[in-house]
């Protein structure tokens, strides 16, 4: 896959020309004249390489440098110049410069160390991909909701636009938000969260925004607020549809203007941060209603990350176990091994009402309850029995037609069956023709009752 190389420089020939060599090595290349618009490139496109110029009018290549450090845009940067100097090209390294080459240059001269620079964005993508994989702790899962929430996240990283999160509580929202700056350039600045319904609304605007001293009663200091704190990181708005309709207007205008007035200050302060904003409520219901407002919505609207509850995955459940029994074992110093089939199909079964952080408490308290190695099907018994089949399977008993929970169990059930009978009772065919994993489908058809039809006649199946 080719890379997007940016070119700053204000002659317009040189520009040309560094285009024409760099797309004969493969290399997708912008070019702009200015540091500005630079700038503006980098806030909306996806880019991986930067070659700048030094020395240009109204913004030179350091206050580029300055710039995009500050807004969380820096990026891999060559600097050029025809008059370069040892102490500028230090000057250069320090604010995040990669490497620093002297105009005139031969083509291969170039060509060499962007090939260098491309080594180093290979790594820096692997990684991306290791940071991903040690979020594995609420992000773990197979299911297809689960690998396109992750294949999003790691497209959603890349650009600054802002991104709001649905899901239902204990989903995980406040992970999906940090793993979308812990992938991103912002990866190395400050991750703030606020949860707008945890502090009373008398003080939700000094914690958003800051005041000064002596801007009320009480306020013997100044206090920076969340979006400075931020700085050039990323800043959860967590369940930002708890903010009062007052707080709502001002956070409209900080969304429109990329600045906030701290309480009783003159005059207000830029902010570089990214928001994130999360929810469990329905905004778009809560707009109808005159509860939260239509135009802050599609402000924060712009890439909308949805997260799957957990009933929706059940076949995740298994490796979300192993995960979490890891984490506990640590925190309980304990060494439960795992969990019997028995247990397992029950807490497939459940409905998890609250989601990843239900599972993981009911985990937590049956391992303190344990005598053994192993989490065995009685200390789950208060989440209720391994459904009744022969009632699945009655279709004269309609005293559950309204049930969604038993719809679906019946279209898995008929599923699975008809996936068994295509694939003659091959278990690993049949699960990629349900699009879960082999030991999902293992479960499910404990947990069902199903018989597995033979592959052969008088064969095992």
């Amino acid at each position: 896959m080719s890379l997007h190389t940016l070119v700053i420089d204000d002659e317009q020939a040189f520009g040309e020309m560094m285009a024409l060599v760099l797309k004969k090595e493969g290399y997708e290349v912008t070019v702009v004249d200015s540091a500005q618009k630079g700038l503006a490139h980098l806030e909306g496109t996806p880019t991986d390489l930067v070659l700048c110029d030094l020395h240009m009018p109204q913004m030179d290549g350091m206050g580029f440098l300055r710039a995009a450090r500050e807004r969380g845009l820096l990026r891999t940067t060559i600097m050029m110049s025809a008059y370069g100097t040892p102490e500028a090209a230090i000057e250069a390294m320090k604010w995040g410069a990669y490497d620093y080459i002297s105009k005139p240059f031969n083509r291969d001269e170039i060509i060499l160390v962007l090939r260098k620079a491309e080594e180093r964005e290979r790594l820096r993508g692997e990684n991306r991909s290791l940071r991903l994989a040690s979020s594995r702790d609420l992000l773990v899962g197979e299911s297809p909701g689960m690998r396109a929430l992750r294949s999003r996240i790691e497209r959603v990283s890349q650009v600054h636009s802002t991104v709001l999160i649905v899901g239902e509580s204990g989903t995980g929202k406040e992970r999906v938000a940090r793993a979308i700056h812990e992938l991103s350039p912002r990866g190395t600045g400050p991750f703030v969260a606020l949860h707008c319904g945890a502090i009373p609304s008398s003080l939700l605007e000094s914690e958003l925004f800051g005041h000064v001293k002596g801007a009320y009663t009480g306020a013997h200091e100044a206090k920076e607020g969340v979006f400075q704190a931020a700085k050039s990181g990323t800043l959860l708005l967590d369940e930002v549809g708890e903010l009062p309709l007052p707080l709502q207007v001002k956070l409209l205008r900080v969304l429109q203007e990329r600045e906030v007035r701290p309480v009783g200050a003159p005059r207000p302060v830029p902010i570089h941060v990214r928001i994130v904003a999360a929810t469990s409520r329905n905004l778009e219901e809560a707009v109808q209603r005159g509860e939260f407002r239509a135009d802050l919505f599609y402000r924060l609207h712009v890439i909308p990350l949805e997260v799957p509850p957990l009933r929706e995955r059940p076949e995740d459940i298994p490796l979300l176990c192993d995960v979490l029994l890891e984490r506990l074992n640590r925190h309980l110093g304990q060494s439960v091994a795992g969990i019997s089939e028995g247990a397992l199909a029950r807490l497939m079964a459940f409905g998890w009402p609250g989601n990843v952080r239900e599972l993981e408490n009911v985990l937590e308290r049956s391992m303190v309850l344990s005598d053994g190695l192993q989490l065995e099907e009685h200390l789950f018994t208060d989440l209720g029995g391994p459904p009744d089949r022969k009632k699945e399977d009655s279709a004269s008993d309609d005293s559950g037609q309204w049930s969604i929970k038993r719809a679906q169990r019946q279209m898995e059930i008929t599923l699975i069956r008809k996936a068994l009978e295509e694939t003659r009772g091959n278990r690993t065919a049949a699960s990629r023709l349900l699009e879960i994993s082999p030991r999902a489908l293992l479960y499910k058809i404990k947990e069902y009752g199903i018989s597995v039809p033979s592959r052969e006649p008088g064969g095992k199946s």
